[in-house]
């Protein structure tokens, strides 16, 4: 599963910017085609809306016609490999692009998952969380047969399963399952999750659009088939008809002449794309070195959280199911060294274990290539069943720092690079009500030398 790399180092920075103000141009003038004028922020807003599709999209290419994973085959993704960036080691993953018609259902079987954390997460093209399957949401069928069909069809179907409908004929599904020490157990049941797929659906290519990078983004050329894109996936957004109907303008604008073109792909340069990337660094409630974000999965009207979101960890979960504290400095806002000692110290009344339903991991990353960082103990990551011992008062401390601090138990020590940056994930896994709140945060990191 590819993943940005470059925003995730500045995802999170500590930066707060508002957006610039569009330049004054009527809306109500026209072409001499007959198209209207949008304004600056016209175009800004139909950018950034674009914008987390055409993401969504870039990984369907990808996923389809560079990896050639197909469509409705699962990829079970290799146990504890760090071989990619963000690596989460907390779970098994696997994860499939399915795709339905209105003659043909796909079959998702869900094995029985007792005692360890489970999800099966879909998501539509835009990145939205459409439902997890897993026995919170589905208490009385938390495993079996689940029937995949489009929205306002009545495909054939077993009598034992479960119906969940689809937006499109198209989405993508990543489920986990929870490691919790014994993995040979989470491989036996990841591989157990499989489709029953029958013959004849039609599906269509992914759409065709230009390439770009964090270092290249896309820029006017966004507009070249606006309703090709639009058409190719429902949006649940509120405002969707508002912002589409604004993109399919800059988009007819757009045909007018060579002089339109120029402008459209000036503004989104100058204004559009900084203002994105400002709104990067800016993102999330931030605390004690860390930030986090509460829209991931579902994001209202907010189409710079979606597009944010997108950028940094395509596919999130609503923070239902996961919430990720991201560190990138201590608590004074500095960028955290290796060459540091720091400890991240959670009192007795709040320490991680007592704000999830299911379970909490802090990993270590190497910036800005977000890989684990190689250490003689082959320790990335600290979790709730790796035998952190607490400290006589109850509280738990965790340390980072390049060789073990002296006086500290081994088993609470994550090693640092020496000499170089990192950064921090925590994440916190089916959470209680002061975390989903935002009532709880991470204890703060603290320089301790």
């Amino acid at each position: 599963m590819k993943k940005s790399v470059l925003i995730l180092a500045a995802l999170f920075l500590f930066i707060s910017c508002k957006k610039e103000a569009s330049t004054s141009v009527n809306p109500e003038s026209t072409t001499e085609s007959g198209a209207s004028t949008p304004s600056d922020q016209d175009i800004v807003d139909a950018y950034t809306y674009l914008y987390g599709r055409f993401l969504v999209i870039q990984q369907e290419n990808h996923d389809i016609n560079v990896e050639k994973v197909g469509y409705n085959k699962i990829k079970y993704n290799p146990l504890g490999s760090a071989q990619f960036v963000n690596p989460n080691l907390d779970v098994a993953y696997l994860e499939a692009w399915i795709a339905v018609d209105a003659a043909h259902a796909v079959i998702l079987n869900v094995p029985k998952i007792e005692g360890r954390y489970y999800t099966a997460q879909l998501l539509d093209g835009w990145g939205e969380v459409i439902v997890n399957i897993n026995e919170r949401n589905f208490p009385k069928t938390p495993y079996g047969k689940f029937a995949l069909i489009l929205k306002g069809t009545n495909p054939a179907i077993p009598a034992d399963a479960v119906k969940i409908e689809l937006p499109s004929e198209k989405v993508k599904m990543l489920a986990r399952v929870e490691l919790k020490g014994t993995p040979v157990v989470a491989k036996k049941l990841q591989e157990q999750f499989t489709f029953t797929v029958p013959d004849g659906i039609k599906i269509a290519p992914p759409v065709t659009i230009p390439d770009f990078t964090p270092k290249a983004p896309i820029a006017g050329e966004i507009f070249d088939k606006v309703e090709e894109v639009l058409n190719s996936c429902p949006d649940s957004m509120p405002k969707a008809k508002e912002y589409q109907a604004k993109a399919i303008a800059v988009g007819e604008y757009a045909k007018t002449n060579d002089k339109a073109k120029a402008r459209i792909n000036e503004v989104v340069k100058t204004k559009a794309i900084p203002g994105f990337l400002a709104g990067a660094k800016g993102f999330g409630t931030q605390k004690g070195g860390w930030s986090v974000s509460y829209a991931a999965g579902k994001f209202g009207d907010d189409i710079m959280a979606r597009d944010i979101i997108n950028y940094g960890g395509l596919w999130a979960n609503r923070i239902e199911e996961a919430i990720y504290f991201v560190g990138l400095t201590d608590n004074s806002k500095k960028l955290l060294s290796g060459d540091k000692i720091y400890e991240i110290k959670f009192s007795k009344e709040e320490i991680p274990d007592l704000m999830v339903n299911a379970f909490w991991s802090v990993t270590l990353y190497s910036v800005p290539d977000y890989r684990v960082v190689n250490n003689p103990l082959k320790r990335y990551n600290l979790n709730n069943v790796s035998g952190l011992k607490k400290n006589a008062d109850g509280s738990l401390s965790i340390w980072l720092a390049s060789s073990l601090p002296k006086n500290i138990p081994q088993s609470n020590w994550l090693p640092t690079p020496a000499g170089k940056g990192f950064a921090l994930t925590m994440r916190m896994y089916v959470s209680k009500k002061p975390v989903l709140d935002g009532k709880w945060f991470p204890a703060p990191i603290e320089l301790k030398n």
